[in-house]
Order: structure tokens, then sequence, then C-alpha cells
């Protein structure tokens, strides 16, 4: 029972996601919107994080929840007139939620068993993304992930899956609008 009233709140979200990017993409609402929106979704909602990963759909919720955390301290860091410990801090804290992020990234693609599986480093604008910043595609299941993993990157590589040219992201418009 628990856990089909997990995936119908899985799905809810996903449904609400695909909406709040709809919006994005006409033009309703701004990056930053959407970023708080996306927010409030996986915070305030009535699921997740979940402990055990077990399957691809909790996994790509941990993906979301700890990627909308990371992205809202990082921003908080870029409050002015900001102490340097405070700033540090949100810092600190934006990196434990990239890395929780990095984890959820790498169960899907176990999960997968890296089939479908095609990443690539995308061309960034930022200058400190250059290089690091690579796109996974899983075609097969509609999943565009992203990372800036070491570990994400030497087992996508020994997976023969990754294409050492850097493309264009498949949401580029996205990727590369400042928030």
């Amino acid at each position: 029972m628990e856990a089909r009233q997990n995936m119908n709140a899985i799905q809810k979200y996903f449904k609400y996601r695909q909406s709040l990017i709809d919006q994005y993409v006409k033009g309703d609402m701004t990056k930053r919107e959407y970023l708080q929106k996306n927010y409030e979704a996986v915070v305030y909602g009535d699921i997740g994080p979940f402990t055990n990963m077990d399957s691809i759909e909790k996994a790509l919720f941990n993906y979301q929840y700890y990627n909308a955390l990371a992205k809202e301290q990082k921003s908080i860091s870029t409050t002015k007139d900001m102490e340097y410990e405070l700033k540090r801090d949100y810092l600190e804290q934006s990196n434990y939620y990239y890395n929780k992020k990095d984890r959820a990234t790498l169960a899907v693609l176990k999960m997968l068993d890296f089939r479908g599986t095609e990443a690539y480093f995308v061309k960034v604008h930022s200058k400190y993304l250059k290089g690091k910043l690579f796109e996974i595609v899983i075609e097969d299941e509609d999943i565009i992930l992203h990372s800036t993993s070491s570990l994400i990157l030497k087992c996508l590589r020994e997976e023969g899956v990754f294409c050492e040219e850097s493309r264009k992201s498949l949401i580029d418009e996205y990727v590369n609008h400042r928030y």
C-alpha cells in the first residue's frame, strides 16, 4: 500500500514538474521562478527523499530533490554583503546536496546497467563549468541528467558510453541561462 502511494506521489510530482518546464519553455516563468517552484514541490511535498533507492523513479526523485536543495543553497550563497563564513557554509551545503544528487544518478545508471546511455561534455558559457559539466542521456527512458562528478565520469568511461567531444546540451537554453 505504501509503495503504491509513493509511486502515485512520485508520478504526481513529475507531472507537476513537467507543467513547470512547459511554462518555462513558453516564457511564462523565469528560470529562477521555475527553480523556486520546483524547490517548493520537492521540499514541501509529501514524499522523499528516499533512503532506499530501489526503483528508477525513486532515484530520479532523489536526483530532483537534492538538485533543488543544492541550487537553493548555492543561490543563497550569492547574497550580497554576506559574511565569508556564512557564504562558505551555504556553498558546503550545496556541494553536500550535489554529492547526494550524484549518488542518485549513479543508482539510476546502475539499475539500467548503463544500457541506452550516452554521455558527453556540454558546451557551456560558464568558464567554471567548461570541461566539467557533462550530460547523461538515457533515450529509451527519456531521461537527461547532469553532473560534474569525477566518479560518475570514470564509470561512464569504463562502461564505454562517454563521448569525449563537447556537444550542445539537449536543453541548452536551460543549462546556459543564468538564474
